[in-house]
């Protein structure tokens, strides 16, 4: 992965660098862990170049180069949360401007770009860049830009994304990559031709449920200056709190993924041995439509795993209801195991007509798979489907 100049740069291992990162604001102490700026000014001259929080702080600097190392680039940008880093990079676009985007996004962004910034005059086009004709399609749209994920939320499809941005890149349309689902551990966007790699920090980065941020990565510094703009001019910026704590969180990151996606891998199996599950999507069991491609292009298959119920709607409540270890609530990556019911949690802002086109039915369920004892989570599953007839 990379090139000889990137893989000398990032000679140490990911677990080192992540914990050992090398801006920390403590040479006057030597304190391990970096200390937090609570503050909303500085004074002018300092050598830091800092001068409102707004515009920049040391807690931000600091994660964003643990985040530029451990995605292997030479830019990071952080915010308030996912949605934030999404309005920084479509901020920079204009009235008339189309964006072609994957069907089966973040519910919301779908909410963002269709409810927000369609009254500003941006247009939005969504395709199954699955299917094989995207060359064709990007030719004749021409789009301003392409957002794509991979995996998708809730629905795990895998987007070739370096096909996609090798046709893009020839004709110099920029493609931002949401790799929130997988992480740079996982997958690394940028090495495979994107133009921006987004991540939301609240997920699986900081992994503990407890600070809200975003990020985008990227080689150019063209784009950075658009980012840290927008970071400023918009008031998209991140608070130094959070920044710390997502800072702290990272360094357990490569541990907690490892642990994770050992047990998704399992729970994947057990659901799909399960005569109430009508299918599990989960993009390194074989069955998954896009298995080779995630094999080529992930590490590693993810924490994420969506299954079907055979059961109505009520049903499907209920069997999220009655999990123990398992809560019911938005968000993923964290070390606690949950299960969303994307239809009328994360994708509840998306239509009905959209949602049953895409494949996002009312007996859809997500899991985000956590650090617990596979044992346990392993029962709880079985108990809980043991209430659907």
């Amino acid at each position: 992965m990379g090139s000889v100049k990137r893989e000398k740069e990032f000679s140490t291992g990911v677990n080192t660098r992540v914990i050992h990162h090398k801006d920390n604001f403590s040479e006057g102490t030597g304190s391990i862990m970096p200390p937090i700026f609570p503050t909303s000014t500085f004074v002018h001259g300092n050598e830091g170049g800092f001068d409102y929080t707004r515009s920049g702080n040391p807690n931000f600097r600091i994660l964003e180069s643990v985040l530029s190392d451990l995605e292997e680039c030479k830019f990071a940008s952080v915010f308030s949360s996912g949605v934030a880093a999404i309005t920084a990079i479509v901020s920079t676009l204009k009235a008339g401007d189309l964006i072609l985007c994957e069907e089966n996004l973040y519910g919301c962004t779908v909410r963002l770009f269709e409810q927000v910034f369609n009254r500003f005059g941006l247009k939005t086009q969504w395709i199954d860049f699955t299917k094989p004709n995207f060359q064709e399609v990007i030719s004749n749209h021409k789009p301003a830009m392409i957002w794509i994920e991979s995996p998708t939320n809730p629905l795990l499809k895998i987007i070739d994304i370096e096909g996609i941005c090798h046709f893009a890149n020839k004709m110099k349309i920029p493609v931002v990559v949401d790799n929130t689902f997988a992480t740079p551990l996982l997958q690394r966007p940028l090495q495979l031709g994107a133009t921006l790699s987004l991540t939301s920090t609240t997920k699986f980065i900081n992994g503990h449920s407890d600070a809200l941020g975003g990020a985008v990565c990227t080689e150019s510094a063209i784009w950075r200056d658009k980012l840290n703009f927008a970071q400023k001019a918009l008031g998209l910026n991140p608070s130094p709190f959070d920044c710390w704590l997502i800072t702290r969180g990272i360094k357990t990151l490569p541990l907690r993924l490892e642990r994770q996606v050992n047990n998704a891998s399992k729970i994947a199996n057990q659901l799909a041995d399960n005569p109430a599950i009508k299918y599990v999507r989960y993009p390194f069991r074989n069955d998954h439509p896009q298995c080779k491609l995630a094999k080529r292009q992930m590490a590693m298959g993810g924490a994420i795993v969506t299954a079907t119920v055979n059961a109505t709607q009520a049903q499907t409540y209920s069997f999220c209801k009655s999990l123990h270890y398992f809560k019911m609530a938005e968000s993923l990556g964290g070390i606690e195991s949950l299960v969303c019911h994307p239809a009328t949690m994360t994708h509840a802002s998306v239509s009905k007509e959209t949602k049953i086109k895409i494949g996002i039915t009312d007996s859809l369920i997500r899991f985000s798979i956590g650090c617990e004892d596979i044992e346990d989570l392993s029962a709880d599953l079985n108990q809980a489907l043991g209430t659907i007839s």
